[in-house]
């Protein structure tokens, strides 16, 4: 399910905290509807994912909370609501998936980046994640640090 690095691939907006506040157990491409002015605005990379989620609605799947900017060279007519709740499109089954894992298991859905695909079409990564505790968080810091000073350890020396 998880979607891999292509270079024709462009990154809108990406959330760099995800994998520090959450366990990430799964990944899953969904598309995304939007507006004309949404698509334009994240094609100028500057939407923010820092603080939304994905959440059912209904019998669908819905992004909540993402800021994609108005389009400065649109009317006022044509601009689009910055922070409104935005369909996600995911097959049937996937869907029942991720309802199951989120209330039977605790899970949340985190959106991980926004993207174009080589088609042009907008993507959302979500992650399918459980929240980190304090000391959890502790212990990802001192492995990255390790981590980093092995890497410096091993260039030195050889």
């Amino acid at each position: 399910m998880a979607r891999g690095a292509s270079a024709n691939e462009r990154l809108a907006a990406q959330n760099r905290r995800a994998r520090f506040d959450y366990f990430i157990e799964d990944t899953l491409e969904a598309g995304i509807m939007l507006a004309g002015t949404e698509v334009k605005s994240l094609r100028g990379g500057k939407a923010s994912i820092n603080e939304a989620y994905a959440g059912p609605q209904g019998n669908e799947l819905f992004l909540f909370n993402a800021y994609i900017p108005e389009y400065g060279q649109a009317g006022t007519y044509f601009q689009h609501e910055t922070k409104r709740p935005r369909k996600l499109l995911v097959h049937r089954r996937e869907l029942n998936k991720v309802l199951a894992a989120i209330t039977r298991e605790g899970m949340t859905l985190i959106p991980m980046s926004i993207y174009f695909n080589d088609r042009g079409m907008a993507k959302v990564e979500l992650g399918i994640a459980k929240g980190k505790k304090k000391g959890d968080k502790r212990e990802t810091e001192k492995e990255r640090d390790w981590q980093r000073d092995k890497a410096r350890l091993m260039r030195a020396k050889g």
